[in-house]
């Protein structure tokens, strides 16, 4: 296995969502992390099959009591070792645990020292509990989803918890991690959700700032507004997605449609825009999803049939770039992205707490010895 960051070692302190999705991306792209569990979620006889927590695939895990003085110690030890270290607590609590940044880059300077939140390491909001939909709300990536006279519509959790957080952490790694190289100095990566999504609105600040964004949702060119840039449903109850922006684009895709949109309006005559949607909807309400899929097949008219999760990965393109991989018999994202000359893996399927103590323990330079002495002492399972 290689990956870009093959020889980069990182100690991850277990956590839920975005904090994982980063240590996928990182252990994707070669990364070798090792996964510090909670000790109560470790089974006993021990569980060797794959878990199927896709997010912590890639890793090894070992199960830690980090309440007890061995279990500190042995994670401030890892810490020596490595180059990074991830934790996704709120403020406080890993310095609480004796495994803050000031305790960890006492033990090694050159530590580059990853948090994940959702409000950040300080201001008002730093210690209130919080979720993705509370994260964007704020930040002013909630309010303009939605179609017009309705409200706001959540994209799942991908705005904050993965495109906001772990996304942004990552690259927050990667980006210190060379400063680390290059100045031989850690430092702490402070990644708030709240601030990743506001960072994921700046186009819409400059159409904002270009007066051509109005306040009202779903009236826009990306919102559902336009007619060229929407969601129709086919007479089987399936849906086409359609996203021709461009004047050759939109002439294609009018072309193929078969209706006579500019007996309605010009393509960017905002007042014709609902009038025009109610004429493309009855095209294509005509026609099954797949015979759209057919007309639309090889034409730059940006059209693309909608398809399920489980549909995806059988789509011919997606099928013949490998986007979808199966692992241990779960099907399942491949690495991205992709790289030429070194690519990622995913190098094992996702750990049960605790399933690679005396392996992963041994490769990072921990005694044989020292390993029976903890788990005597139940500090690790």
């Amino acid at each position: 296995m290689s990956g870009p960051l093959d020889g980069i070692r990182l100690v991850e302190l277990a956590g839920i969502g975005p904090a994982p999705f980063a240590c996928m991306m990182l252990a994707d792209a070669g990364a070798d992390i090792l996964r510090v569990d909670r000790f109560e979620r470790a089974s006993s006889p021990p569980d060797d099959r794959p878990s199927i927590d896709l997010l912590n695939r890639g890793r090894r895990s070992v199960a830690v009591d980090l309440k007890h003085p061995g279990g500190v110690e042995l994670v401030l030890s890892l810490v020596e070792r490595a180059d990074g270290l991830i934790e996704g607590f709120r403020p406080g609590v890993a310095e609480r645990l004796g495994l803050g940044p000031e305790a960890c880059l006492e033990r090694n300077g050159a530590l580059v020292y990853g948090r994940m939140t959702g409000w950040g390491q300080d201001g008002p909001l730093a210690a209130r509990a919080g979720h993705d939909i509370d994260y964007i709300a704020l930040a002013g990536a909630l309010e303009p989803i939605g179609r017009a006279g309705e409200a706001p519509v959540p994209p799942l959790n991908l705005v904050g918890d993965f495109g906001g957080g772990g996304m942004l952490l990552a690259f927050g790694m990667v980006a210190a991690l060379l400063s680390a190289r290059t100045t031989g100095a850690g430092q702490v990566v402070d990644a708030a959700m709240v601030d990743g999504a506001a960072s994921l609105m700046t186009m819409m600040g400059t159409l904002r700032a270009a007066g051509v964004w109005r306040e009202e949702r779903g009236t826009n060119l990306l919102d559902t507004g336009a007619p060229f840039y929407e969601v129709y449903e086919t007479s089987d109850g399936n849906y086409m997605a359609v996203g021709a922006i461009e004047p050759q684009f939109y002439a294609e895709f009018v072309r193929l449609l078969g209706a006579d949109l500019d007996a309605v309006g010009g393509q960017m005559d905002r007042d014709r825009w609902p009038a025009m949607k109610r004429v493309v909807a009855a095209a294509f309400a005509t026609r099954t999803r797949a015979e759209w899929t057919a007309i639309f097949e090889g034409s730059d008219a940006c059209v693309a049939p909608v398809l399920s999760p489980a549909e995806a990965p059988d789509h011919p393109h997606l099928a013949a770039r490998g986007t979808f991989t199966e692992v241990a018999g779960i099907v399942q994202p491949a690495p991205a992205p992709r790289f030429l000359g070194t690519p990622g893996a995913i190098r094992r399927p996702p750990p049960q707490p605790g399933q690679h103590a005396d392996e992963a323990l041994a490769d990072w330079g921990v005694d044989d010895n020292r390993v029976s002495e903890l788990r005597a002492v139940r500090a690790i399972a």
